[in-house]
């Protein structure tokens, strides 16, 4: 799917996409014939191009079997985790590594914990975990401060795994990116944690032991047709 001049863009799109708060700048054409593709944050929809109907769903292309909403959305991921800084994440880095995930985490999720008790097996396999937060209960709330207590602390990757294992903690506030966390795992659609965004841009909603996690990225990044260079590569 190419982009397209403003000027290009039907009447009925253009006005769909400005009264939706959307740059034109995100509205695209796509393979089918009078469909265009809307990007509202990280998310896709597509408008007809007499602008009456909005939908949601993915494109499939039915010679080549290709979901190409998969597809675009795998770059969009990527970019959006390439935008955050590497000293915005909390990092488990492997000595070897041999793949990168990127996870929203919750701190008081079961299942987050869980996986986090086993980061020695994911570290020891090549996979290197770097967590943004999404406390699933939102913005002010007990889950969130404990991010944000966390985040304080000195010693952040400590503080996580004490918060992971239940161990009180002392309230802290800074300048933190928590905020941030959350609006960008929103603009993703996160609604569950663990949330993995793997290397080329798959996700794996939920947890995996390490074993299988690793052979579930090695069939991914052998099938994946490698999107432009991320910086996934500089946080492990």
């Amino acid at each position: 799917m190419s982009s397209v001049h403003a000027a290009e863009i039907p009447k009925g799109v253009a006005q769909l996409a400005e009264g939706l708060g959307v740059s034109l700048e995100n509205v695209r054409p796509t393979p089918a014939k009078g469909l265009y593709e809307l990007l509202v944050g990280t998310q896709i929809f597509y408008i007809t191009s007499d602008g009456k109907y909005l939908l949601s769903g993915s494109m499939l292309d039915m010679t080549t079997k290709e979901n190409l909403t998969d597809a675009r959305m795998k770059g969009i991921r990527l970019k959006a985790i390439d935008s955050i800084a590497d000293d915005q994440y909390i990092s488990y880095k492997s000595n070897k590594p041999k793949h990168s995930i990127t996870i929203f985490t919750d701190i008081d999720c079961g299942y987050c914990r869980k996986l986090h008790s086993e980061m020695d097996g994911y570290n020891k396999l090549g996979i290197s975990v770097n967590y943004l937060f999404f406390p699933r209960t939102g913005p002010g709330t007990e889950s969130f401060n404990k991010a944000v207590s966390v985040w304080c602390n000195k010693d952040r990757n400590m503080a996580l795994t004490d918060a992971k294992a239940g161990k009180a903690m002392a309230a802290a506030k800074c300048s933190n990116p928590i905020a941030s966390h959350y609006q960008l795992g929103s603009e993703m659609g996160v609604t569950g944690t663990p949330y993995i965004i793997t290397e080329d841009g798959d996700t794996l909603p939920g947890y995996m032991p390490p074993a299988a996690l690793k052979r579930e990225l090695d069939k991914l990044h052998a099938a994946a047709v490698k999107p432009v260079t991320n910086k996934e590569i500089s946080k492990r």
